[in-house]
């Protein structure tokens, strides 16, 4: 992947923006003579290899500096904007090295799996020096006594305070993190109950005592890695299909002036710019296609499996692949003002969102932490008054700080919402709105738009058979002399019958009426009723006369958004309650909601109809999703309980609704509020599992019953069941 870097640093000034100073367009002038490529190599394996590839790669025409990284098999290129990364590729593999360039995705999964490697590393070597130690502490329990338990104990604590020291450093950083800004996080009793084992430990040791807990002390600190690195899994793979999205920019575009191709960096394209995008690439931009014929797979973004066709006058999106054909395309949108870069920053708002339950879960855990350590100071002082023992003391105001830890109590909520939304997500719904989950699941009634929404919104004509082959030959002559939906209907009808056109002269298209030509000395007209002189129809259609014959009717039908008919029945099935609401006539309305069994229906609705409508329903105790992606919808969307547009909607209805349906299927729909009301439950049994946790293991270990390599590994146990509970909604 070649990731071109920006020398300009960012303005908080509008004038600065809009006008920029002598440095900028200085240091803009530098970064367009600069950028970076990353390239892969996956067979090096030696010094010999490094010097082979950065020799060849700092000789090619245009690099300034190579750099190769032996540890992760890759090469960074500072290089001239004008140098194509497939002319290094070649290079390499010219001098026997596999190369391949990175793109976006492995290079920031790389960074994210960084963490995830760094806590599995540190939980391995907690883990080894567990084992390693437990032997020693077998030989103490079987016996050893004077000299040679403290020489096991001696060793236990050589083995144990180097892999402590490594292996907790996560604990220690965000403890010393929170208490250096005057507050308690949950690592502080962690980080308190590992030092007190390992000083407890150390002195027992020093003392000739008979017993030390480095044992405990290493397999705390491993059960905590252990659910921290499963917490850590376990929001990656919910996140994985959001991070598509990232993947799917592209860095580099072929920009074209005056008909020259020129490899610019992605983030240097400009409104208007024409970009040719070749088969088998990604778009950079949103566009119009200018010229050029192929098809595109738009399934990472839509879910669409089928390839779309495309043409010139057609958009096309940032990350749609190019699959057949050349394409020159106009950029409308680039950077960040592309769908595909607004919908990544959607997904990030998801992701972080904060519903009630994660506001709940935040006030349990910093009442939490406070509460842990007074429980603590006076579990030891009430045992150490009872005692007179202060190993004793020590061990359970100990036990009592691992026992407490509040994690389970902190997965409960984000574990469960990051899954919920990564499985939406995979079906094709942008959750844009926090608390959207959580109000989706008290849906009990789901009302329905009807044009581009249950429908496709586009005329399909419904009666060609009807016709006469004469008749559908001047219909499809006239109706390709016309841009009207219905003449686009009546021609991708007849052309898919292999209907040829008539000959026809002197055509003319009178707006808002219709064609008109001669045929065979005739006059023929296509168009509205009232200009042929027809009877008015209940339905939508187009009528046909030739010379003074009667006039033909030809009717039409908006074919059903893909998934409409199953996602009522689901709903209905699911005992929901449906209604359409519709600014179309009776007839179609009413024709609609019989197909589709839907029950409850409203024609000639106004917005504020809509709106009046969601705010009775609402008002009676209803909790409503609303699905609508039209002007006169925006209302109605903002007043629903909770509201979901497609992705083909008018931005208004899409920025007042709180999911956006990515694909033309309309099926999610439905499963979008099982989903909801699973992660709903998955969040209350998470809360019962950990108040239960507490309500059980708090008195055992203040009590004396939990020693605290079992409070560890009571605590790491409820962390894990609650993270595993989470997944279930994968």
């Amino acid at each position: 992947m070649t990731v071109a870097i920006s020398r300009q640093a960012p303005s908080a000034c509008p004038a600065c923006v809009a006008a920029p100073s002598a440095e900028a367009i200085a240091a803009r002038a530098e970064a367009l003579k600069d950028t970076r490529i990353a390239l892969s190599l996956p067979t090096i394996h030696c010094s010999a290899c490094i010097s082979a590839v950065e020799s060849a790669l700092n000789a090619y025409p245009g690099v300034k500096d190579a750099r190769v990284n032996l540890t992760l098999k890759r090469a960074n290129v500072d290089a001239e904007i004008s140098v194509d990364p497939a002319d290094l590729v070649g290079l390499l593999e010219g001098i026997g090295y596999e190369a391949h360039e990175l793109d976006v995705a492995t290079i920031q999964s790389t960074a994210t799996d960084r963490a995830g490697r760094d806590l599995l590393m540190r939980l391995a070597v907690a883990g080894f020096a567990s084992m390693n130690v437990m032997l020693l502490s077998v030989s103490v329990w079987a016996g050893a006594a004077d000299a040679t338990r403290d020489m096991f104990h001696w060793i236990s604590a050589a083995i144990t305070l180097p892999a402590i020291g490594f292996s907790g450093q996560p604990f220690f950083r965000n403890a010393w993190k929170a208490l250096s800004a005057g507050r308690l996080n949950m690592d502080v009793p962690i980080t308190l109950a590992i030092l007190l084992a390992v000083v407890m430990s150390v002195w027992e040791t020093a003392l000739s005592g008979h017993h030390a807990y480095f044992d405990a002390a290493l397999t705390l600190t491993f059960f905590l890695l252990a659910g921290r690195y499963l917490d850590h899994r376990t929001r990656a793979v919910a996140r994985s299909a959001a991070e598509e999205l990232a993947a799917l920019e592209v860095p580099r575009a072929i920009r074209l002036t005056d008909g020259t191709e020129q490899t610019v960096a992605a983030a240097d394209l400009r409104i208007g710019d024409m970009v040719l995008v070749r088969p088998g690439s990604r778009c950079p931009v949103d566009g119009e296609i200018v010229t050029g014929t192929s098809e595109l797979d738009r399934s990472l973004l839509t879910g669409e499996t089928v390839p779309v066709a495309a043409a010139p006058g057609q958009a096309i999106s940032a990350g749609e692949v190019n699959l057949t054909g050349p394409l020159t395309i106009r950029a409308t949108a680039v950077g960040q003002d592309t769908s595909l870069h607004r919908m990544a920053d959607l997904v990030a708002i998801a992701e972080s969102g904060r519903s009630r339950y994660t506001s709940l879960a935040d006030r349990a855990a910093k009442l939490y932490a406070p509460g842990v350590h007074i429980l603590s100071a006076l579990s030891f002082v009430g045992w150490f008054i009872y005692s007179q023992d202060l190993r004793t003391s020590l061990n359970i105001a100990a036990a009592v700080l691992i026992i407490t830890c509040p994690c389970a109590l902190g997965l409960a909520v984000p574990a469960v919402t990051t899954a919920a939304s990564g499985r939406l997500f995979r079906k094709g719904m942008l959750i844009k709105h926090e608390t959207a989950l959580e109000r989706l699941a008290t849906v009990d009634t789901v009302v329905f738009d009807k044009t581009g929404t249950l429908t496709e919104g586009t005329p399909v004509l419904s009666n060609l058979g009807d016709h006469s082959t004469a008749d559908l030959e001047i219909a499809l002559a006239l109706a390709e002399g016309s841009s009207h939906p219905l003449s686009r209907a009546i021609t991708t009808a007849a052309r898919a019958a292999g209907i040829k056109p008539a000959q026809i002269t002197d055509i003319t298209e009178l707006p808002g009426q219709g064609t008109e030509a001669t045929w065979r000395g005739q006059t023929v007209r296509l168009g509205r009723n009232d200009w042929i002189g027809a009877a008015a129809g209940d339905v939508t259609s187009a009528w046909l006369r030739v010379g003074t014959n009667a006039p033909v009717q030809f009717r039409f039908a908006d074919d059903l958004r893909a998934g409409a008919a199953e996602t009522i029945t689901a709903l209905k099935a699911a005992g929901k309650r449906v209604i359409l609401l519709s600014g179309d006539s009776e007839t179609p309305v009413a024709d609609l909601a019989r197909r589709l069994g839907i029950d409850e229906f409203q024609a000639n609705c106004l917005p504020q109809t809509k709106l009046a409508t969601i705010e009775s329903l609402s008002a009676s105790g209803a909790h409503v999703l609303m699905v609508g992606d039209g002007l006169n919808d925006t209302a109605a969307l903002a007043a629903a309980d909770v509201s979901i547009s497609p992705a083909t909607a008018l931005d208004a209805a899409r920025v007042a609704s709180d999911i956006v349906l990515l694909g033309r299927d309309l099926s999610p729909v439905a499963d979008s509020l099982v989903t909801a009301r699973k992660a709903t439950s998955r969040i209350k049994e998470n809360f019962r599992i950990a108040t239960a946790y507490n309500v059980i293991a708090v008195p055992l270990a203040i009590i004396g019953l939990a020693t605290p390599l079992i409070a560890a590994l009571a605590m790491s146990s409820s962390s894990i069941i609650v993270s595993l509970n989470a997944l279930r909604l994968r």
